[in-house]
């Protein structure tokens, strides 16, 4: 089950880190500027977010199976179609539909984690789930590197379509239903509306959710800048950029075995400061880096910094923040969710302002977000008196 649901929360990943050796080349064959390439990026941020207002609320209404194999059918549809685009903007377009279909996966994922477990057991297993997650962008950019070597881009999204159908016959088979039927909700658009107010009251769930979100986003600035400026700037080989991010996601991969293993002894809220400060330091040195011409070496340092956060970050952050609602973990985990993609699609189009010849954008956006994350999380979770709230000190 731990790897169905680590594939399912890897759907964003690999829907976006297969292609990114292809996005120069993408850019070349479909004659379009860097900015509209990384619009590809945007709209299937944009959907994984929308899509997962949907998913998330109608799986406490109806369980979490059927809205989960609808969508992962659907991805896996529209990721073949995607690879028919015939100009960037229909690849825009499909790029949208293929992310609010993966949503499904993402957002239900979550929701399962939270109808199984609480509290430190809850942090523990969503840190061994960033270990499957961490795997796809490990695995995706050397798969499309080598889909490149021997055809185009286009093949890159044949291969997400099988990966699709195949994590959908395996939800089929191997994840039973975890949302009985007397804890479904049976309230309707208004009530689902009003949950998602109640949640953005909630300074605790908002401060967790924001610090899930800016690091999220921080990652997608390197995510969507990254090929363009390790590739076009400092001179790498598409192999040699799949390594460095092979390398980075490893990074993810070891902080999520050490967190998962140092929980029950240190409070995931402890594990999750430290991944923002590591965050910020990361970014720092990535701005200091870049303004300073300091070299790729220095550059691939601190993003590796700003990327293995993401390993201590996003497990801790997401179990304190559905810790408090176990009732509609469907409809928190899809607002954590858009909190996450919605600042990563913001972020994405933000690195190609100044064109491919410029690595300063990417650096200012990353060192913005982890700044933001950092910062916002000490304030949002802690009491009017500057101390830090009882549930931080339980956690």
């Amino acid at each position: 089950m731990l790897v169905i649901l680590g594939s399912l929360a890897a759907l964003g990943p690999l829907s976006m880190d297969a292609y990114l050796p292809a996005l120069p080349s993408l850019s070349e064959d479909l004659d379009a500027s860097a900015a509209a390439v990384q619009l590809t990026v945007t709209a299937c941020l944009l959907g994984l977010a929308m899509g997962q207002l949907v998913a998330g609320p109608f799986s406490d209404r109806l369980g979490r199976r059927r809205p989960l194999l609808v969508g992962l059918a659907g991805y896996a549809v529209v990721s073949a179609l995607c690879a028919l685009a015939p100009s960037v903007w229909a690849l825009v377009v499909l790029r949208l539909l293929q992310g609010l279909c993966g949503a499904a996966g993402i957002v239900i994922a979550r929701a399962v984690v939270r109808d199984l477990h609480d509290g430190t057991g809850a942090a523990r297993v969503f840190g061994l789930i960033m270990v499957v997650t961490g795997a796809a962008p490990i695995l995706a950019p050397i798969g499309g590197a080598a889909v490149l070597h021997f055809g185009s881009w286009r093949g890159i999204f044949v291969a997400l379509a099988v990966a699709g159908a195949a994590i959908c016959v395996a939800s089929l088979i191997g994840l039973p239903e975890s949302l009985p039927p007397s804890r479904r909700r049976s309230d309707g658009l208004r009530r689902t509306l009003s949950v998602f107010r109640g949640l953005l009251r909630d300074r605790w769930f908002v401060g967790h959710g924001l610090a899930t979100g800016l690091v999220f986003g921080a990652m997608f600035a390197y995510i969507a800048g990254s090929p363009f400026v390790l590739q076009e700037i400092y001179g790498l080989s598409p192999a040699g950029f799949s390594l460095v991010f092979a390398l980075n996601a490893l990074g993810i991969v070891t902080a999520s075995v050490l967190g998962s293993r140092v929980v029950g002894r240190v409070p995931p809220g402890a594990l999750l400061r430290a991944g923002l400060v590591e965050s910020c330091a990361g970014a720092a040195t990535l701005l200091l880096a870049v303004v300073l011409d300091l070299g790729v070496v220095v550059v691939c340092i601190a993003l590796f910094a700003v990327v293995t956060a993401v390993g201590l970050v996003m497990p801790n952050a997401t179990a304190l923040a559905l810790a408090d609602h176990p009732e509609t973990a469907g409809s928190a985990s899809a607002l954590l969710g858009l909190m996450q993609f919605v600042v990563g699609a913001a972020a994405a189009p933000l690195v190609g302002l100044a064109g491919a010849e410029d690595a300063l954008p990417m650096a200012i956006t990353i060192a913005v977000l982890a700044g933001a994350a950092l910062v916002q999380f000490e304030l949002l979770t802690r009491d009017r008196s500057g101390r830090v709230s009882p549930r931080a000190e339980e956690a």
